[in-house]
């Protein structure tokens, strides 16, 4: 068996292990990423980044290099009712700049980027096609993990061994930490499509158990996500293009040039959804980032940001636990802390989106529409729920008492005052 040896090893090369494996080889820590995929992902998925996530981009060097004719900045989003009325606008102007915008790539655009920056660091080892079998182990602690690469069984040992493979972990599942690991029953039906006309600004529908955002990429592309329940995209593509389109259309009619450039459901793909909840990230030798740790529902758009977020606080504390040579699950548990708060509050939020974006209770959807209205209105409950879609706080954005004012049942004397400290 073949035998390597590293400072980190990294299960996993998404949005995590690759901006992990890139910060880390930026401090000269040599590692060892492996990805069970054959190449760099090729599929559609749609790719937002908020400003938590162009801040991490720009701290490695790389947010100035995404290619120009790949990436939009979005500005303004729309929030509707299903039929086209307008319930309230977001503004990411309103954010502090130089990451006041959202930015829309084409599919991968960011992720590639990354990769080809670890392709060039001499201190990185990135093996495609290279499976996690099982964690060494001495005395207790994590002290590598051995592998399929090819037909070939390979031994990795390393100080610390990163689990960065999604919700469903394997490295999660050989460090015993249990997992509430639930599925939402209800993805999403992806599509990016070509516009007649150029769209500058994101539209977000909702109505009973219908969700359907369209969000400007590069070029005249449009990315489209439609609610639909889990395991019903095979039944939806028999059922035909025109039926969707016609369904779309039934949702903003004003858009019913748009939906007619889907023409071929390879312009599709579609995206389940999922959170996972662990009592811990850490263990002596080991920690989990990511999905892995902490996957949310994407009401939050913040899965993939919250992910990055992670290896940056970890490449910062691992040089440090490795000049102390100290690995402890104690030690690590420093990484969990500082992170745990704000990954716990995006899911709560997430979940309660869940609830009232997804609702088919009429009661419920009332009220969901009488809070957007309040937030167009309520600059300061409106920069809240902005700062926390962009990563910006680490606390709930809405007490109590702002639950009552968004509801409408209490007047907010502040309603006008933006406050941008609550930016953390």
């Amino acid at each position: 068996m073949k035998i390597e040896e590293a400072d980190i090893a990294v299960v996993g090369a998404g949005g995590g292990g690759a901006v992990l494996a890139l910060a880390l080889a930026q401090k000269g820590m040599k590692t060892i990423v492996l990805e069970r995929a054959a190449g760099p992902p090729q599929g559609l998925r749609g790719e937002i980044l908020q400003p938590n996530g162009q801040r991490v981009l720009d701290q490695l060097g790389l947010l100035h290099k995404l290619p120009a004719d790949s990436t939009r900045a979005v500005r303004l989003f729309h929030f509707c009712r299903v039929g086209g009325e307008r319930l309230c606008t977001v503004d990411y102007g309103d954010l502090p700049t130089p990451y006041n915008r959202a930015v829309v790539t084409l599919p991968n655009v960011a992720h590639h980027a990354i990769l080809d920056a670890i392709q060039a660091e001499p201190s990185v080892s990135l093996w495609y096609g290279a499976s996690f079998t099982d964690l060494l182990r001495e005395n207790g602690r994590v002290v590598g993990l051995t592998a399929k690469k090819g037909d070939d069984e390979v031994t990795v040992k390393a100080n610390v061994v990163v689990g960065a493979d999604g919700a469903f972990s394997k490295v999660r599942e050989a460090l015993q930490i249990p997992a509430d690991l639930h599925l939402y029953p209800q993805g999403y039906l992806i599509a990016i499509v070509e516009a007649p006309t150029p769209i500058t600004e994101a539209k977000y529908f909702v109505g009973t158990r219908t969700i359907l955002g369209m969000f400007p990429a590069a070029g005249n592309k449009v990315y489209l996500f439609y609610m639909i329940d889990a395991g019903s995209y095979d039944r939806i593509k028999a059922e035909g293009i025109p039926a969707l389109q016609r369904a779309w259309t039934a949702i903003s009619p004003s858009d019913e040039t748009l939906f007619q450039a889907l023409t071929d459901w390879n312009q599709t793909a579609f995206m389940p959804t999922g959170r996972v909840r662990t009592p811990t990230w850490v263990a002596d030798g080991a920690v989990l980032i990511g999905d892995a740790a902490h996957g949310m529902n994407p009401h939050a758009s913040q899965g993939r940001m919250q992910a990055m977020v992670d290896a940056m606080a970890l490449a910062d504390l691992l040089p440090e636990c490795l000049a102390a040579n100290d690995v402890s699950a104690d030690r690590l548990k420093q990484f969990e802390r500082a992170r745990r708060p704000q990954v716990t509050m995006l899911q709560q939020l997430a979940d309660e989106q869940v609830l009232f974006w997804n609702t088919a209770n009429p009661v419920i959807a009332f009220l969901r529409d009488r809070v957007f209205r309040t937030l167009d209105r309520n600059a300061r409950l409106r920069y809240r729920v902005l700062s926390t879609t962009a990563g910006l706080r680490s606390r709930p954005p809405f007490g109590p008492i702002d639950r009552l004012m968004a509801a409408g049942f209490l007047p907010d004397p502040s309603a006008h005052e933006r406050v941008a400290q609550d930016a953390e």
